[in-house]
């Protein structure tokens, strides 16, 4: 079963929404996925591909296009528009997901169609010296950003979206919510961050009281938390610890809410710092991620800790960072020594019940984590 299918049942979603017959159709894509409180990200890819693949037809209602015009339109992708595998996955998920869901139509067996080729990438990797040169070059309001994504693995959504209540300074770790597949991880909290994430913990602590103030300062809970906790939402724990700047109107149920800082916000700020360091790579925020996996294994940690740190389901997802490895000297020394790369070296505590012990540049699983 679906996981997400499951958690939703558990809230007391049903397994078929019928939406309202006499709203457009746009809006019946969004009174289901809101329903079934699905990512507002989500909701606008679809409706785009949705959109397009009616415009497609030359605004049929998609009523009355066969399965069989659907799989022409997958294939019209692959072989003129030269899309990537993910672009045409995407597409057939917004289609398999109006059909099923909000016209209720079965789209069958699709069969075979055309399917771009994936070839295999090997994903970019910074150096722990780049690494400091590109979060220096950062803006101070979002250094603390980049550095927890590069201590601890976080994707970028994951580090925003992160809640007070998320982060245990004792234990020296950060349990990320939701995160990609709609799994719960623990990754670990890197003892030079701790300080920076307490003053920011202050500064958002001075934006919810003034919110609450203003008799504002109610932030956003999935599924029914809102209904079986009326107060939650403006306790201190459910707050995010990097709050925007200014408040703005949740689309869902038009209260106004402070929300986490915007995705693109970020994405903005680190393409200006990648001009600034005048790397010559391409860089994105997941670029940070993959350094951090790659650091660790070079430094001989092993690789399923690797594996448990970064969420992956498949040893086969891991094992593509170290392939990014021009050199497997494993029995180096860490290759970090200063700067924010001492961000890797110096966490400590708890990760995981099932991870113990360590030599001096391998943890082992199976055992109570130590101080590293």
């Amino acid at each position: 079963m679906n996981p997400i299918i499951e958690t939703q049942k558990a809230a007391g979603i049903p397994a078929q929404i019928f939406p309202d017959p006499k709203l457009r159709l746009r809006d019946q894509l969004r009174q289901v996925m809101r329903l079934r409180h699905m990512a507002l990200t989500t909701e606008s890819s679809y409706w785009f591909w949705i959109r397009r693949f009616i415009f497609f037809y030359h605004k049929r209602h998609p009523r009355d296009i066969s399965p069989t015009e659907v799989k022409a339109f997958l294939s019209h992708l692959a072989e003129k528009q030269n899309v990537a595998v993910s672009t045409q996955k995407q597409a057939l998920n917004a289609l398999v997901f109006l059909y099923r869901e909000i016209l209720h139509l079965e789209l069958g067996n699709l069969g075979n169609f055309a399917r771009p080729t994936r070839p295999a990438r090997i994903p970019i990797v910074l150096t722990p010296d780049e690494v400091d040169h590109l979060l220096a070059s950062m803006p101070l309001k979002y250094q603390l950003i980049g550095q927890l994504l590069y201590g601890t693995g976080m994707r970028l959504l994951e580090g925003l979206r992160l809640r007070v209540g998320d982060i245990d300074f004792n234990r020296n770790q950060i349990i990320v919510r939701e995160g990609k597949g709609f799994k719960d991880r623990v990754t670990m909290l890197p003892q030079s961050l701790k300080e920076p994430l307490q003053h920011q913990l202050q500064r958002a602590k001075f934006f919810h009281d003034r919110d609450l103030a203003l008799n504002l300062g109610a932030v956003y809970l999935p599924y029914a938390l809102s209904r079986k906790y009326p107060n939650a939402n403006r306790q201190w724990i459910w707050q995010y610890v990097f709050p925007a700047d200014k408040l703005c109107r949740d689309p869902r149920d038009g209260i106004i809410r402070r929300h986490y800082v915007h995705e693109a916000t970020l994405q903005r700020v680190m393409q200006d710092a990648v001009r600034v360091a005048a790397i010559p790579k391409r860089i994105s925020c997941h670029t940070l991620r993959h350094s951090f996996a790659t650091h660790l294994l070079e430094a001989g940690y092993d690789i399923r800790t690797v594996q448990q740190l970064l969420g992956h389901k498949e040893l086969t997802t891991t094992m593509i960072t170290p392939t990014s490895c021009p050199r497997r000297d494993w029995a180096c020394a860490a290759p970090w020594t200063h700067g924010y790369s001492r961000l890797l070296t110096s966490f400590c505590g708890r990760l995981n019940t099932k991870i113990i012990g360590f030599s001096h540049r391998r943890i082992f699983v199976n055992a109570k984590m130590e101080t590293v």
